[in-house]
């Protein structure tokens, strides 16, 4: 039998389960193939590229354990994407002429790669799709497993990818203290944008995670410091359609009465008609490697603001968004449990050979298994439908109807 090398990466954006994969995946390999040789590409595909990987020695192994209590990525991230040439000669990855894909099959065989784990979202999966294909046609002996990383929870067919839990909690965190802004002047409104380009699925669940660490607040009665601060006014989604006249005219009555407004928005609500707008009236809207719109660059939020702080009567208006903080954290415990069932089945599915993704198919009632690479896309819209989002919207008290 050959010998076995294995290699990793982690690619896209950050998310709270990065550093604990990486670890379990040595913890996985020590446990059950302890001789194995293994490497991790710095900054993602960048790296195989580029032939810059970090040799992962004994002492790595041993202390492996520790990278589950830390956020980011031990081996660094980039958004390549493998297929798209001409950004790779931009970028100074590749040559003119030369094609990515060949560039980093050619790598991995001289590094004697027989095993890649690909730890990243849709796009990051999908690119490691285009690679095992390559490889495949070329003759490379080399198995692909993927791990679905990604806080939008929007990879299809997959239930729930890593880091998404965590990302709802820490963002819940982060507003529990920003929402005592509301006390720092009369009539403030404050817009928390969470991140989410095309799924609603954070937002919706950071609002619930929010809601469940604030319910039980005990407090003193008479003072400003009451439950109606620690409220929600109103969530916003990608997949949601609402009317601007009513919504202005409901919210401007709550702060009537209450003196404060509190919005959860996700960075992609509203965007196709923000980037129409802009584009519309002359402006470049600039986009990734992946042809996605730099969403960093929209400001969601603060066309909410735009569109909302006069007419309801704000004299305080600000948007705070809790996206690099939330993606940033450590992974929590239902994470952790999440991300040691999917790194086991990896790195089996690696040593015999089957290539894919791991996940909850959530065509197969849920089962765990290694999803075939043609199958995973990204963009999964959220069930508006799900009890425990109408449970949210009820609590909060806001009509909705889908986009």
């Amino acid at each position: 039998m050959a010998k076995q090398k294995v290699a990793m990466l982690t690619a896209g954006g950050l998310a709270p389960c990065l550093s604990s994969a990486v670890g379990g995946l040595i913890e996985r390999y020590n446990d059950v193939a302890p001789d194995i040789e293994m490497v991790a590409y710095r900054s993602g595909y960048q790296g195989v590229l580029l032939g810059d990987r970090i040799e992962i020695t004994g002492d790595m192994r041993e202390k492996a354990h520790l990278l589950h209590r830390y956020g980011g990525s031990p081996i660094g991230n980039s958004r390549v994407k493998l297929t798209n040439a001409a950004d790779c000669v931009k970028r100074g990855l590749v040559k003119e002429g030369e094609n990515p894909l060949r560039v980093a099959a050619e790598r991995l065989a001289a590094d004697g790669i027989t095993i890649l784990h690909t730890i990243g979202g849709d796009d990051t999966n999908t690119t490691a799709a285009d690679l095992a294909a390559y490889l495949g046609a070329n003759g490379y002996d080399l198995t692909v497993v993927g791990l679905p990383k990604t806080v939008d929870n929007d990879i299809v067919p997959i239930r729930q990818s890593l880091g998404a839990w965590t990302a709802a909690e820490v963002g819940a965190y982060f507003f529990d203290n920003v929402s005592n802004e509301q006390s720092a002047a009369p009539r403030t409104f404050v817009i928390h944008e969470v991140m989410g380009r095309h799924c609603g699925w954070l937002t919706a669940a950071t609002a619930r995670a929010y809601i469940q660490k604030t319910r039980g607040n005990e407090y003193v009665e008479g003072f400003m410091m009451n439950s109606a601060m620690k409220n929600i006014d109103g969530v916003y989604l990608p997949e949601m359609a609402f009317d601007l006249d009513k919504e202005v005219a409901r919210l401007k009555d709550v702060m009537d009465k209450r003196g404060f407004v509190t919005l959860f928005v996700s960075e992609g609500a509203g965007l196709d008609a923000i980037v129409a707008e802009r584009e519309a009236a002359g402006e470049s809207i600039k986009r990734d490697a992946f042809g996605h719109v730099k969403i960093d660059t929209i400001n969601v939020g603060g066309w909410f603001q735009k569109q909302f702080a006069a007419l309801i009567g704000a004299d305080r208006s600000m948007v705070q968004k809790s996206g690099y903080f939330a993606r940033s954290a450590p992974a929590n415990g239902n994470d952790l449990r999440l991300i040691q069932g999917m790194v086991d089945l990896a790195v089996e599915s690696a040593l015999n050979k089957v290539s894919g993704v791991t996940g909850h198919d959530e065509d197969q009632r849920g089962k765990l298994r290694t999803i075939e690479f043609p199958r995973i896309k990204g963009g999964k819209h959220f069930d508006l439908t799900a009890k425990w989002f109408g449970e949210v919207m009820n609590h909060i008290g806001q009509p909705f109807e889908t986009a």
